[in-house]
C-alpha cells in the first residue's frame, strides 16, 4: 500500500510516540520502581527504629509477651512486626496468632534476618509463603533479654508500588492519545501545506515525463520544494536544448545517410543490424524490417562474413572486396572498422561501408586489355617494317625487285599503323567527354548512296552484290552526317572484309513504331557464331584474329560504330546463324 505525505508523517510521528513509549516501559518504569522502593526502604528502618524502642522493655523471652507486643507495635508502625531470637525462631509476629507461631518456620534463613543476626540491617523483597502477598523485608539487630543478639522484622506490601506503576502507565498511555491526537492535526496541516507545493512539482514533472519540455513549475520560496522546482526548470531547459541539437544531428545524419550512394551498415556485439541506409537495402534487396535481425541471415555472402569476423577482432579498419551475383553482378569494397565498446561490456559494434567498384574494375580491366591489345597490334606492323628494313638493306644494291616487294611490305604495314593511329583518335575523340555529334536532319538514303559511291571501286573488284534498299521517302534521322558516314562505311567494309567475293549485301531501313528508325546492314556471309556475338563490339576483339590482320583491320572498326550510334542517342545490335550471314543493326530517333 502506498502511502501519501500525510500518511507517512502520521507514520512517523506514531512511530516517535511508539518509541518514547517503549522507552519509558524499559527505563522510566524500573526508575520509578527503584526510587519507591528506595523511599520505602528508608521507611522500613526508620519504623524499626521505633519497634526496636518499644521492644526495649521487655524483661523475658516468652513468646506470649513478644508475641502481645507484636500485636501492639504492628498497627502503630503500619506493617507487618516479627520478633526473632539468635536462633531464628519466631518470637511473636502482628499477623500470626499465639498459637500458630509454633507453626510458623524457622527465619533464620531469610537474607534480612540473617544480615540482622550478624549485626546490621538487612532488606529483601520476596513473596511472603505465610500471608501469600508480596512484601518488603526490613531487619534490625535487636537486643534479647539476658544479652542475646536477636531481630526485629517490619514486612510492608509492596501495593504502593504496584499502584504507582499502574498510574505511570495509565498517565504514559494517556500521552499517547494525547500524542496521536496531535500528530494527526500537526501532519494534516503540514502535509497540507507540503502538498500544495508539491501537487504543482509533481503535476509539472508529469508534464514533462510526457514529453512537454515548454511546461515550468515556477517555485516561490526558498525551502527545498522551491529548490527542487528551480532545478526541474533548469533541468527541463538543459534537456530541452540538448534534445533539439540532438533531433538537429540525427535529422542530418538520415539526410546523408539517405543521399549516400554508398551502402553503411552497423552490427551490434551479437552481429545484429542496427542501421541500415537505403543504398545498402537496395544493394542487398534486405526486406523492411531487416534492423533487429541478424546479417547471416539476410546477407549469405561468405566473403563478407570473414570480412566482419577480421574486423570484429582487429585494433584497425578491415578492406576486402566481395562479389553478388544476381542478374547484374557487382563487386562491393567494404571498409570495416570496430566502433568503441559501449554499455560496460568488451564485445564492440561493427560499422561498415560497401563501396560499389564494378565500374571502376571493369575500366581497369578495360584498361589493361587495352593497352596488351594496342601492344599487340602494334608489335606485328613495327615487326614486319624492321624486318623489311633490315633485309632492304642488304638487297638495295644487288635485286631490284626484292628491294620492291620489301618497299610495298614497309608502306603496307606503314598504311596499317596509321589506320591504327586513326582509329584510336577517332575512338579516343568520340569517347570523350568533349565530343558533341552535330546533330541534324539526315536523309539515310542520301548518306548510303554518298557511301556506296566511295566504296564503289572495292565492291566491283570483289564483285559483291550490294544493294541499297532504304527507302527514299523515309523521314529524316536525327543524326550526326560525318557520323552517319562512319557508321556506314564500317559496316560496309566489315562485310566486305569477311565475306568472299560476290556475297551478296543489302541495306534496310524502317520505322519502329516507336519513333525512332532501324537501320540494317546484311550479309549473305558465313555468320558469326554465338559465342562472339555479346564482344564483337569491344576494342580489338576479332572472330579470327589471324584472318583479320591479314585483311588489314584494327579491330577497332565495330567499337567506333557503337559509340558513334550512342553518342546519336541510338542503339546498336546484330544478329546471325552461322551459314546464314549477319545483320547489324542500329536505330536512331526520327524527326
Amino acid at each position: 500500500m502506498k502511502l501519501n505525505i500525510r500518511g507517512k508523517l502520521f507514520a512517523v510521528s506514531l512511530g516517535l510516540i511508539g518509541v518514547s513509549m517503549l522507552a519509558g516501559e524499559l527505563y522510566l518504569r524500573p526508575a520509578v520502581e527503584e526510587n519507591l522502593i528506595d523511599r520505602i526502604r528508608g521507611d522500613l528502618f526508620a519504623r524499626l527504629s521505633l519497634v526496636e524502642q518499644a521492644a526495649a522493655g521487655q524483661r523475658d523471652r516468652e513468646r506470649v509477651h513478644w508475641d502481645a507486643l507484636a500485636d501492639e507495635v504492628g498497627p502503630r508502625a503500619h506493617g507487618r512486626v516479627t520478633f526473632i531470637d539468635g536462633n531464628g525462631v519466631v518470637l511473636g509476629d502482628s499477623e500470626v496468632s499465639l498459637d500458630g507461631l509454633g507453626l510458623v518456620e524457622n527465619h533464620r534463613d531469610r537474607p534480612e534476618v540473617a544480615a540482622a543476626l550478624a549485626g546490621r540491617g538487612g532488606v529483601s523483597t520476596r513473596r511472603s509463603a505465610t500471608v501469600h502477598e508480596r512484601l518488603m523485608y526490613a531487619a534490625i539487630p535487636l537486643a534479647l533479654p539476658g544479652g542475646a543478639r536477636g531481630a526485629a522484622r517490619l514486612a510492608v506490601p509492596l501495593d504502593e508500588v504496584d499502584a504507582a506503576l499502574r498510574k505511570l502507565r495509565h498517565i504514559l498511555w494517556a500521552a499517547l492519545g494525547l500524542a496521536l491526537v496531535v500528530a494527526v492535526v500537526l501532519s494534516s496541516a503540514a502535509a497540507q501545506m507540503l502538498s500544495r507545493a508539491l501537487r504543482r512539482v509533481i503535476g509539472a514533472a508529469q508534464c514533462m515525463a510526457s514529453g512537454d519540455l515548454e511546461v515550468r513549475t515556477r517555485p516561490s520560496g526558498t525551502d527545498e520544494i522551491a529548490q527542487l522546482g528551480r532545478a526541474l526548470d533548469v533541468m527541463v531547459g538543459n534537456l530541452a536544448s540538448t534534445l533539439t541539437a540532438l533531433r538537429s544531428e540525427r535529422d542530418l545524419l538520415g539526410v546523408i545517410l539517405e543521399s549516400m550512394q554508398e551502402g553503411v551498415l552497423v552490427l551490434d556485439q551479437e552481429s545484429r543490424m542496427l542501421l541500415v541506409n537505403p543504398a545498402l537495402r537496395a544493394t542487398f534487396s534486405l526486406p523492411a524490417g531487416a534492423e533487429g535481425r541478424a546479417a547471416l541471415e539476410l546477407i549469405r555472402n561468405a566473403e563478407l562474413q570473414e570480412i566482419l569476423q577480421r574486423a570484429g577482432k582487429a585494433t584497425g579498419a578491415v578492406t576486402g572486396e566481395i562479389e553478388i551475383a544476381g542478374p547484374k553482378p557487382r563487386r562491393l569494397l567494404v571498409h570495416a572498422a570496430p566502433l568503441p565498446p559501449a554499455g560496460g561490456t568488451r564485445a564492440r559494434a561493427i560499422l561498415a561501408v560497401f563501396v560499389d567498384v564494378t565500374e571502376i574494375r571493369r575500366l581497369e580491366t578495360l584498361r589493361k586489355d587495352f593497352v596488351a591489345n594496342v601492344s599487340h597490334e602494334l608489335r606485328t606492323p613495327i615487326t614486319a617494317v624492321r624486318s623489311a628494313v633490315d633485309t632492304l638493306r642488304l638487297t638495295l644494291e644487288r635485286d631490284r625487285s626484292a628491294s620492291d616487294r620489301f618497299v610495298d611490305i614497309i608502306d603496307r604495314n606503314a598504311q596499317r599503323l596509321g589506320a591504327l593511329v586513326e582509329d584510336l583518335l577517332d575512338l579516343s575523340r568520340i569517347e570523350s567527354k568533349d565530343y558533341r555529334p552535330d546533330v541534324a536532319p539526315v536523309s539515310l538514303r542520301a548518306v548510303s548512296e554518298q557511301v556506296l559511291s566511295l566504296l564503289r571501286l572495292r565492291i566491283e573488284e570483289k564483285s559483291f552484290d550490294v544493294g541499297n534498299e532504304i527507302p527514299a521517302d523515309l523521314p529524316p534521322a536525327r543524326a550526326d552526317r560525318k557520323g552517319l558516314e562512319q557508321v556506314f562505311t564500317n559496316l560496309l567494309d566489315n562485310a566486305m572484309k569477311y565475306c568472299g567475293p560476290g556475297t551478296r549485301v543489302r541495306l534496310r531501313a524502317q520505322r519502329t513504331g516507336g519513333g525512332s528508325l532501324r537501320v540494317e546492314v546484311a550479309d549473305a556471309g558465313p555468320g558469326i557464331e554465338p559465342r562472339h556475338l555479346p564482344r564483337l563490339f569491344e576494342r580489338f576483339y576479332r572472330v579470327d584474329s589471324g584472318r583479320s590482320r591479314e585483311m588489314g583491320g584494327t579491330g577497332l572498326g565495330l567499337s567506333i560504330v557503337k559509340h558513334l550510334v550512342e553518342a546519336m542517342n541510338g542503339t546498336i545490335g546484330v544478329e546471325s546463324v552461322p551459314g546464314r550471314g549477319a545483320t547489324f543493326w542500329f536505330t536512331l530517333p526520327e524527326i
